[in-house]
């Protein structure tokens, strides 16, 4: 078994530090620290140390350059042991060659170790000991994944990589499975019953977890009640339950490109749980009563039962958005069976993207920042090949229903805010870093736009003004992106901070507990002020916000692993094929394109430009040639030709036209 390195704490007056190792680059690993906001060098090479290794250092001095230099002390915590790679098998032992770019060794492997592998497979190493002397750590071979650039081998190597844990124990199973299916009578007496309202959900066509419904009722021509359901998974969920346990330690569901890695076992997740129609389903809900301006007269928070009528995808609710008329009245569902659709139902969703229109409008009044950026998805064939990649658009109806689980969100973080009783989760937002702000401020320039960062105010209208000119553009996703980098990231936190990107005060995640833990929290600390009994969860909720914050992180890198994986799948039976492009990063060694046509991003390396020998130019993001002075700059437009497609080191690799 791997142990920590044992190290003897000098005993003098000197200030040790904790920080972590950053190998970004291999040749000069630096350390970074929050209580330090400098660079942190090292004296002396780093061996017996990787890249995300938490360490206690030392100062040794500071250079004029604005550089601290420092020494290491010892090891404090090895946040990973196990790595993805491939096994090289020799005589006598074998090496894993590891995935990832920022470690710096490979993996030893005695010969004992390397068990049923084979020379060329893709392997999951563990680290079991690395002595002082030893320039690699030695390991042992926990998994074969399979032959590298196979499907099945890539997505199970993007999983273990990020440790996420692919099917429940057995334990786990028994116990969901001896969850009962049926209401009790009782349980709904408990309950404020919807099962007469009128009750739908607006999802994606091929969801099976249904978080959210929502149900309408008319009070007069001006005034309306309008139920927001969410799966009351913590009926099924109790505290310190093997199940409870599980979903805590996943955290969150991981949406693949293939496929779904749940935080509920199926059961659960697409079942029980699932708001499916025609089906009567426990749910918490907030209840609003609302007028067509968009003012909240009345709300109520507590445990109910619904029966929801009808199951839309987001197509067919745009669909009713666009006519505006009961015309497609005669619908075939998504099991093929023909259906009606009430005119009720046609004014409940008109009523409601009004109302939502007026929210959305105020929201960004008061500086909500409202992105447009395309997201990528993938027509598969039954291989689990991509035949087409396609630009998810938000259209009315998902902003019909983001914008009333925004409501909900932040009416319970409301509460929250006003019962000083205890400790509750929200989910928080600081303000953008303004450095690259800065930087973004100067990139957009070559663009013919800039922003305002005189105030806090000031910078979510200018952005929200920049976002506006660039829709539809050809540089729109370059410079959302650019936005987005320089936005802090949200994450759960006891301290209410609020939320700037949505220029809330107080916001938390309440409506979707089936694929997020925080939520399951969020429904106890709300049933907790509902029963007026306080501090039950206080002691560990800011521990447990903080893992939350980071499965979440882990959960968004395996999402865009796969989606790039899958995008140079794509883009393999396209070698040799023009594209148009726009330069999306500029660095030492080459620029990145995205392309126009599908956003697949690849790399034109400094070594394919043959016409002149480029340097790279910090101040303005742009390799220029020594002699011609050709730029090429972020955000230029380029024509590219596909030079290789790499499915084993991830690479999707261009020439210019």
């Amino acid at each position: 078994m791997y142990k920590m390195k044992n190290y003897n704490r000098k005993q003098n007056l000197k200030k040790y530090y904790q920080g972590i190792i950053d190998f970004s680059n291999k040749k000069d690993p630096i350390i970074s620290c929050e209580k330090i906001d400098h660079i942190i060098k090292l004296k002396t090479a780093v061996i017996n140390y990787i890249h995300g290794d938490v360490v206690e250092f030392e100062i040794l001095s500071r250079k004029r350059k604005g550089f601290y230099l420092a020494n290491i002390i010892g090891l404090l915590k090895r946040e990973k042991k196990e790595y993805v790679g491939i096994i090289q098998i020799n005589k006598n032992f074998a090496f894993a060659v590891l995935d990832e770019r920022k470690i710096q060794t490979d993996i030893f492997i005695p010969s004992t170790n390397i068990g049923l592998a084979k020379d060329g497979d893709k392997v999951v190493v563990k680290i079991v000991d690395w002595k002082k002397q030893d320039l690699s750590p030695i390991g042992i071979i926990k998994k074969v994944l399979g032959k590298p650039g196979e499907h099945e081998t890539e997505i199970d190597s993007i999983l273990s990589k990020n440790n996420v844990n692919i099917s429940f124990t057995s334990d786990v199973l028994e116990y969901t499975n001896s969850i009962s299916e049926v209401i009790s009578k009782d349980e709904i007496e408990k309950r404020r019953d919807f099962r007469e309202c009128l009750t739908f959900t607006i999802d994606p066509t091929n969801a099976k977890d249904f978080d959210d419904a929502l149900s309408f009722r008319k009070i007069n021509k001006d005034k309306f009640e309008i139920g927001i359901h969410i799966a009351d998974v913590s009926h099924y969920v109790t505290p310190g339950t093997l199940l409870d346990k599980e979903a805590y330690n996943r955290a969150t569901s991981i949406y693949l490109v293939d496929r779904v890695i749940p935080m509920l076992p199926e059961k659960l997740s697409n079942k029980v749980c699932s708001l499916r129609p025609n089906e009567e389903k426990l749910t918490f809900s907030t209840v609003i009563v609302v007028d067509k301006k968009g003012v909240i007269q009345d709300y109520w928070f507590g445990r109910t039962v619904i029966n929801s009528n009808y199951r839309f995808s987001y197509q067919e609710a745009q669909e009713i958005l666009d006519n505006k008329t009961n015309e497609i009245s005669e619908k075939v569902s998504l099991t093929g069976k023909k259906y009606t659709i009430k005119e009720e139902v046609v004014e409940a969703i008109l009523v409601m993207d009004e109302i939502a229109k007026k929210t959305r409008q105020s929201r960004e009044k008061q500086g909500s920042i409202n992105f447009n950026k395309k997201e990528v998805y993938f027509q598969l064939n039954e291989k689990k090949e991509p035949t087409a990649v396609l630009l998810k658009e938000s259209k009315d109806a998902n902003k019909l229903i983001e914008e009333f689980m925004l409501i909900a969100n932040k009416k319970v973080a409301e509460l929250f805010t006003e019962i000083k009783k205890q400790k509750y989760i929200y989910r928080v937002h600081d303000l953008p870093d303004n450095e690259k702000l800065k930087s973004l401020k100067y990139i957009i320039k070559s663009f013919g736009y800039t922003i305002d960062l005189s105030s806090s105010k000031g910078i979510s209208k200018s952005l929200n003004n920049l976002l506006s000119q660039i829709k539809g553009k050809e540089e729109q996703n370059l410079i959302e992106s650019l936005v987005l980098r320089s936005m802090s990231k949200a994450e759960y936190s006891t301290n209410n901070i609020g939320h700037y990107g949505l220029a809330f005060v107080n916001y938390t995640h309440f409506t979707s507990p089936i694929r997020r833990y925080p939520d399951v929290l969020v429904h106890r600390l709300l049933q907790d002020i509902l029963d007026k009994k306080y501090g039950k969860l206080d002691k560990s909720l800011q521990k447990k916000a903080t893992y939350c914050s980071d499965q979440e992180n882990i959960a968004v890198k395996a999402e865009r692993e796969s989606i790039k994986y899958m995008q140079i799948k794509y883009m393999q039976n396209k070698i040799g094929e023009t594209f148009k492009g726009i330069i999306s990063g500029v660095s030492d060694w080459g620029i990145y394109v995205e392309l126009e046509e599908n956003k697949c991003e690849g790399m034109v390396y400094v070594k394919d430009i043959k016409d002149d020998k480029y340097y790279y130019n910090s101040e303005e993001a742009a390799l220029i040639g020594k002699q011609k002075k050709k730029k090429y700059q972020l955000g230029d437009n380029i024509n590219v030709e596909v030079k290789n497609a790499d499915l084993v080191k991830k690479h999707l690799d261009f020439i210019i036209i």
